[in-house]
């Protein structure tokens, strides 16, 4: 039983390697379920388009709709793009034509509280937010209510932090009933390669949010975080590469401490080049938002699935998530500097197991397949379920 998916990302604007592996695999998994999916997107503020190769941000958009529209049409998805520029001027289907899919739309994701489309959205039966920037997102809407603002209003809400509504984690729901998901990872297109030598490697900025207040105190991005294992190259025998970007990265601060610093344009100015990337590692090793750590999200990143998904093991700082995914063999959540160091060197004793229990941890947990079609069911759009509401 075929839906009409509408899809509304940040994904023209910002068309770097993870962003464009994060909505691929997204559109992917909903396509190779049988549905019919389109990906709309908003310039929503001037100067919101940002041009890998040259390194600039500005209204134009050429550069991102030309790499979203190939990227689509070799996945056999012609006239599925539509990108409303900071002029108003609609990129790939027109207004008609968008009006036309929304009038057959049965889902419509805004991946990331956009906010975007509402009138043309008013009339779909299931208009649904999932939440990219677990506890972050959460505080902002329970502040912003604390100020008397109205909370979006969606069908259902879904977020990447499954301690979200738990009771594990003490971050505000605003009394909205939170659903989890994981990012989803295409395991049939990320096929494994043998396990690499090179250094265990991630891709991250290093402040992309200012800080967030929620009861008085405020909670910081990777920078909070990354200081609690400056020393960890000292730790271990492995090779630790980061890809950063953002302001005020001390540079010399992490080489004096022996990071190898990579700029992240530069390994993920395309798809293929932060493929590549991933796997030229030996594995992941990343630290997570101050949010996401001293509030227990449960968060887990579509960077990371792709790692394991390729066959490299991770070892990621701990978010809540031990008894949710499988941890010791090819994926590890540390919590200080002594327990990343003695998983960096588990994995260096025994590459190919821990490679091979990475790949079996995405197939069995993160596969598209098995994410988006208990997501699906939820919303009563599985093929063997009665459509309706959540």
């Amino acid at each position: 039983m075929m839906a009409t998916i509408v899809l509304s990302s940040y994904l023209v604007r910002h068309p770097v390697g993870g962003v464009l592996a994060s909505n691929l695999q997204l559109i992917r998994g909903f396509t190779k379920l049988g549905h019919d999916v389109y990906l709309f997107e908003t310039a929503g503020y001037p100067n919101s388009c940002f041009d890998p190769v040259a390194g600039v941000s500005g209204d134009d958009c050429s550069y991102g709709v030309a790499v979203v529209d190939r990227m689509l049409r070799q996945m056999g998805l012609h006239h599925r793009l539509c990108f409303v520029a900071a002029d108003g001027i609609y990129h790939g289907l027109g207004p008609s034509q968008v009006r036309q899919v929304f009038d057959r739309c049965e889902l419509f994701i805004d991946r990331g509280d956009h906010r975007d489309w509402k009138e043309e959205t008013a009339a779909v039966p299931l208009r649904v937010l999932v939440d990219p920037d677990p506890g972050y997102r959460q505080i902002k809407l329970a502040n912003a209510l604390a100020r008397g603002e109205p909370i979006p209003r969606y069908d259902a809400y879904y977020t990447y932090g499954h301690n979200i509504a738990s009771g594990h984690s003490p971050v505000p729901t605003s009394g909205l009933s939170w659903r989890h998901l994981f990012h989803p990872v295409d395991t049939w297109w990320i096929q494994p390669t043998p396990p690499a030598k090179g250094p265990f490697t991630t891709v991250m900025h290093w402040t992309s949010h200012r800080p967030v207040t929620f009861g008085g105190v405020a909670y910081g991005m990777k920078d909070v975080e990354f200081e609690h294992f400056i020393d960890l190259p000292q730790r271990t025998s492995a090779g630790l590469e980061v890809a950063v970007e953002g302001k005020d990265v001390p540079l010399d601060h992490l080489r004096g401490n022996g990071w190898t610093v990579r700029p992240a344009v530069e390994v993920t100015s395309s798809l293929d080049a932060y493929l590549s990337y991933v796997r030229a590692s030996a594995g992941e090793f990343s630290v997570v938002k101050e949010v996401y750590r001293a509030f227990d999200v449960g968060w887990f990143s579509d960077r990371s699935a792709v790692y394991l998904a390729s066959g490299r093991p991770v070892v990621v700082q701990a978010t809540g998530l031990q008894g949710v995914l499988p941890s010791g063999e090819g994926l590890f959540f540390v919590h200080d500097a002594d327990d990343a160091a003695a998983a960096l060197n588990a994995v260096r004793r025994d590459p190919v197991r821990h490679a091979k229990a990475a790949r079996e941890i995405a197939v069995e947990h993160l596969d598209a397949g098995v994410v988006l079609t208990k997501f699906l069911d939820e919303l009563g759009l599985s093929p063997t379920k009665k459509r309706g509401s959540p």
